[in-house]
């Protein structure tokens, strides 16, 4: 089984637990067809296209 060798010290499990590294924000993307902000490698929510390609049908 596997025993840690030392003991981590309480910096620097403070500095693993700590949220200034982490990301604010998901990476997010214009979409080229309407310009709105959605995440990346999905379908727009609000043209329906992904990849230039219309994936879901959409209700003007």
């Amino acid at each position: 089984m596997a025993v840690p060798k030392r003991k981590v010290s309480k910096a620097r499990r403070d500095k693993r637990r700590s949220n200034v590294w982490k990301l604010k924000l998901p990476g997010m993307t214009k979409c080229p067809k309407c310009g709105a902000y959605n995440l990346n490698h999905r379908v727009c929510s609000e043209c329906g296209y992904y990849d230039g390609k219309e994936v879901v049908k959409k209700e003007a």
